[in-house]
């Protein structure tokens, strides 16, 4: 194995967990932070990396932004409408997309797509997922190319651990 698949996995590995853990905040009400720092999730989750910890940080800071832009993008579906699972999904994605540097949109999408398929609320969640990053990602190039912006991802966080 390849340092590269190495750090691939470990991110892979590293969004699932801020998934099971933004989920366990959707449904318990309980603060991201509150759920990390008293060790509250469940055992599986394992130890919590840096990038799982931006990933948390940056989604629930950025809640507000990340949500009106899914809103946006995800035709005929509310926020309220989705399943949680679908929603923590996207949210994350959409954080990284939005705002994690040096991660193409494709890696987010296509990564978002697996954990749809792993833990999606529907038997479609993989195709809604897909649809409604997908279209962030075009709304995103459309803008960057209207402000003579370059580059592939935001300009917030480093993907490096």
């Amino acid at each position: 194995m390849t340092n590269r698949q190495g750090v691939h996995q470990a991110r892979t590995l590293a969004r699932r967990k801020a998934l099971q853990i933004l989920y366990q905040s959707e449904i318990t009400g309980l603060p991201i932070d509150e759920i990390i720092d008293r060790c509250l999730y469940v055992e599986e989750v394992g130890l919590i990396c840096d990038f799982t910890r931006m990933l948390l940080s940056g989604t629930s800071s950025h809640i507000e932004e990340v949500d009106e832009l899914i809103a946006q993008t995800s035709e005929n579906w509310s926020l309220e409408r989705m399943p949680l699972v679908d929603k923590s999904i996207l949210r994350l994605a959409t954080y990284e997309i939005l705002y994690v540097d040096g991660v193409p949109y494709s890696v987010s999408i296509n990564e978002a797509v697996e954990l749809a398929k792993d833990f999606g609320g529907e038997d479609d969640s993989s195709r809604f997922v897909n649809g409604v990053l997908g279209r962030i990602a075009d709304y995103l190039e459309e803008t960057k190319v209207d402000s003579g912006a370059d580059g592939d991802s935001g300009t917030e966080e480093t993907a490096d651990e």
